[in-house]
C-alpha cells in the first residue's frame, strides 16, 4: 500500500533528537539497509548512528516500527594535508549499505576523500579460562601455571561492535560526493567533482578511473560532475549528472574509460523563463534509478523530473517542488541557499516519489495519480501518534488560516536529505540535527 497522498502518511514512530544542537549533530546522510531492519544516518562530525527496527511483540502488534539507537560510532576523524595546507572535513557525505551475507552487517561511509568499509557485528558470549593470562587480561607468571585448562564460552550481555575493515583512500584530488555499490557487490564507485574511480571491495590500494573530465587547462572547465549511480541490475551500466542540468548514462563495456555516454538526458532550457540564475538552479543535486531499472529520477533546485531510460529528448514527468521561490532567487542567492543540494527518493514501487524543501516541508508526488502533498517535520507536530496535516504555501493575496505565506518562511530550516523504507510506508526525514521516522497510519 502506497501513501494515501489524499489521507496524507502518517503517524508519527518517535522523534529522535541527536545529542545537542551544534554544528557537528547536523545530519548529512540519511539511508535504510536492503531490508529497512536497519537505518543509518551521518553527521557533519563524522559520526555514523545506526537504528535498528524493534520486533514486533504478541502483545502489542502495532508497535512495531519504532527504531531504537542500535550503534553509535565515529566514523571519520578531521585530518589536515600539508601538502597542499587543506582541513579535509570530518563531514560523512554519504552512507551505503551492502547487502547482508551472514550475520554481521557491512556498511560503506565517506567524508570528502577517504571511503571507508565497516562491519558491524553483535556479541553475545565472552571466552573465560586462558591459560597464560588471569580473568582481567593480565599475563600470568608461567611457573605459577601447573595444569592446563580448556577455554569456555560464557554469556554476557548483547555488545554491537563496529569496526573498520577496508580504507579506501588517495584517489581523489577533489571532495568526493557520492558513492554506489554495484549489483555485482564486489565493486563500488567514489566520485568527485570531476573523476568517478571504480574500486574492487577487496583492494584498497588501487582503484581505476572511469570517468575524467577534467580539462588540459583548467580555466576551460565548464561543469563538474553533481551526483553517480550505479544501474541496480545491469552492473555494467552507471549513470552521472552534472552541474549544467545533463544526465550521462554509461556501458563500462564499452570502454574502460567511460569518457563518451551511450546516453545523454538533457532537457532544452525554454528561453522565456531564461534568467540569471537559470545555470545554477539547472544544477542537479541528486540522481537516482528507480528500484525497477526503467526509469530516472533527478532532482534540481526548483523541480524533480523523471526520465525514461529508453527517452533522451526529455523527462516523462516534471513535479514542481516550490515554484513560488522562483521570485525569490535573488535572495536566495544573496544568503547562499540558491547551492542547496536537495536529494530526492523513490517509494518501494517506484509510484510515490518523496524530496525536501525549506521550512522543514517535505514533498510527496503520487506518479498515479499526479497528486502531491506538502508535510512538515517539526517538534511541535511530531508528536506520537499525531497525524501530520498537509501544509500549503500562499504565493499572493488573502492568505487562509491553514496557509503559510511565503515571505514568513524559514529558509535556516531546510529538509535536504530522506529516505524511504524499501518496502514498507517509512521515511526518515532529516532536519537539521533532527531525525523524524514517520510510518504510514496503522488502525
Amino acid at each position: 500500500n502506497d501513501y494515501s497522498l489524499t489521507h496524507p502518511p502518517s503517524r508519527s514512530r518517535g522523534f529522535i533528537a541527536l545529542l545537542c544542537s551544534v554544528a557537528a549533530d547536523i545530519i548529512s546522510t540519511v539511508e535504510f539497509n536492503s531490508t529497512g531492519e536497519l537505518l543509518a544516518t551521518g553527521d557533519k562530525g563524522g559520526r555514523v548512528v545506526v537504528f535498528q527496527r524493534e520486533q514486533e511483540s504478541k502483545n502489542q502488534p502495532h508497535r512495531r516500527g519504532e527504531y531504537n539507537v542500535y550503534s553509535t560510532f565515529q566514523s571519520h576523524e578531521p585530518e589536515f594535508d600539508y601538502l597542499k595546507s587543506l582541513e579535509i572535513e570530518e563531514k560523512i557525505n554519504k552512507i551505503r549499505w551492502l547487502p547482508q551475507q551472514n550475520a554481521a552487517y557491512f556498511l560503506l561511509s565517506t567524508n570528502d576523500k577517504t571511503v571507508k568499509l565497516w562491519k558491524i557485528s553483535e556479541r553475545d558470549k565472552r571466552p573465560e579460562g586462558y591459560n597464560l593470562k588471569d580473568e582481567d587480561g593480565r599475563i600470568r607468571d608461567p611457573t605459577t601455571i601447573t595444569a592446563l585448562r580448556v577455554p569456555v564460552l560464557r554469556p554476557m550481555d548483547l555488545m554491537v561492535e563496529a569496526t573498520p575493515r577496508r580504507v579506501f583512500c588517495n584517489a581523489h584530488t577533489y571532495h568526493i560526493n557520492s558513492i554506489s555499490v554495484n549489483s555485482d557487490y564486489e565493486t563500488f564507485m567514489s566520485t568527485d567533482d570531476l573523476r568517478i574511480n571504480l574500486w574492487n571491495l577487496e583492494i584498497t590500494n588501487r582503484s581505476f578511473n572511469i570517468v575524467d573530465i577534467k580539462p588540459v587547462n583548467m580555466e576551460e572547465l565548464t561543469e563538474v560532475i553533481t551526483a553517480a549511480e550505479f544501474h541496480p541490475h545491469q552492473c555494467n551500466t552507471f549513470v552521472y549528472s552534472s552541474s549544467k542540468g545533463s544526465i550521462r548514462l554509461c556501458d563500462m563495456r564499452a570502454s574502460a574509460l567511460c569518457d563518451n555516454h551511450s546516453k545523454f538526458f538533457e532537457e532544452p532550457e525554454d528561453p522565456s523563463n531564461r534568467s540569471f540564475f537559470s545555470e545554477i538552479i539547472s544544477s542537479i543535486s541528486d540522481v537516482k534509478f528507480s528500484h525497477s531499472g526503467r526509469y530516472l529520477m533527478t532532482r534540481d533546485y526548483l523541480t524533480v523530473k523523471v526520465w525514461d531510460l529508453n527517452m533522451e529528448s526529455k523527462p516523462l514527468e516534471t513535479y514542481q517542488v516550490h515554484d513560488y521561490l522562483r521570485s525569490k532567487l535573488c535572495s536566495l542567492y544573496e544568503n547562499d541557499c540558491i547551492f542547496d543540494k536537495f536529494e530526492c527518493v523513490w517509494n518501494g514501487s517506484d509510484s510515490v516519489i518523496m524530496t525536501g524543501s525549506y521550512n522543514n516541508f517535505f514533498r510527496m508526488f503520487d506518479r498515479n495519480t499526479k497528486r502531491d502533498v506538502t508535510l512538515e517535520a517539526s517538534r511541535e507536530n511530531s508528536k506520537p501518534r499525531a497525524i501530520l496535516k498537509p501544509r500549503k504555501v500562499c504565493v499572493g493575496g488573502k492568505r487562509r488560516k491553514d496557509e503559510i505565506s511565503v515571505d514568513s518562511l524559514d529558509f535556516s530550516k531546510k529538509i535536504l536529505h530522506t529516505a524511504w523504507h524499501p518496502s514498507e510506508n517509512i521515511i526518515a526525514v532529516a532536519a537539521t540535527n533532527n531525525l523524524y521516522i514517520f510510518q504510514d497510519k496503522v488502525n
